[in-house]
């Protein structure tokens, strides 16, 4: 559903977010606000924006809202590979394949914007510092892949759970939307389960024992974490691979 009109800070966790990747240049901003604007949509809750198999013509930027990347098995079951949120692309370099490789949806209603190829490749051929920003960005999507290969290849349930709290925080973080030791935490623990390979009753006993240990609350879709360094160490977490504030 296209957005008629919005608020032009919408566009700032998109600002924020590439600026904590590479440092924008003084005119990036106003360039990348008028492409976003250009393009803006809306989508309800559980929408696939794009399925597997789709042709890709369009970059999608994400304003507002949880999403994430699945792939499902032909029984049926599904397999949450990435969530996606405010600020992030969902394909930011994709239409450089011939088809989508997996589906994108909507874990909330979600506010977002498509840039056509033509006007992406434009914006990214006229300033440097947006194409590093957005390499960087396509980057860091694959060293978080290599995180949850991890947390499902090797990582035991706590640790799983624990780790992908960690992430969620400090992706955040970037975008402003942590207040103090909590962040908002829509999904639902199907959600939460198909993203960490545990059955629903495994991610909820999960969730107890850290509870259990005075490190997280989560509570009215809200997650708080009492101590993100002990959760760090129970997750054997390390945030270097998301790589923000390196900026040149």
């Amino acid at each position: 559903m296209p957005v008629s009109t919005l608020d032009r800070s919408v566009t700032d966790p998109v600002i924020r977010r590439l600026n904590a990747l590479r440092t924008l240049s003084a005119q990036a901003p106003a360039s990348l606000e008028h492409a976003v604007l250009e393009g803006m949509q809306r989508a309800g809750s559980g929408e696939d924006l794009i399925s597997e198999g789709d042709p890709i013509d369009s970059v999608r930027i994400v304003l507002s809202g949880w999403l994430c990347r699945y792939k499902t098995l032909e029984d049926g079951r599904r397999q949450i590979v990435n969530f996606i949120f405010p600020g992030e692309t969902c394909d930011a370099h994709a239409f450089l394949l011939a088809v989508m490789d997996h589906s994108i949806a909507t874990l909330t209603p979600v506010v977002y914007t498509e840039i056509k190829r033509a006007r992406f490749e434009s914006l990214v051929a006229s300033d440097r510092s947006l194409a590093e920003a957005f390499w960087c960005e396509t980057l860091v999507s694959s060293a978080i892949q290599r995180e949850w290969a991890i947390n499902l290849g090797r990582r035991v349930a706590l640790e799983r759970v624990a780790h992908l709290f960690c992430e969620i925080f400090e992706r955040l973080r970037p975008v402003g939307m942590i207040d103090g030791n909590s962040c908002i935490m829509p999904v639902t623990q199907m959600d939460l389960a198909d993203a960490t390979g545990l059955s629903v009753v495994h991610l909820n006993r999960t969730v107890q024992e850290l509870r259990a240990a005075g490190l997280i609350v989560l509570r009215e879709r809200t997650l708080t974490v009492n101590d993100l360094e002990a959760l760090k160490d129970a997750a054997l977490y390390s945030p270097s691979y998301l790589q923000h504030y390196r900026s040149k």
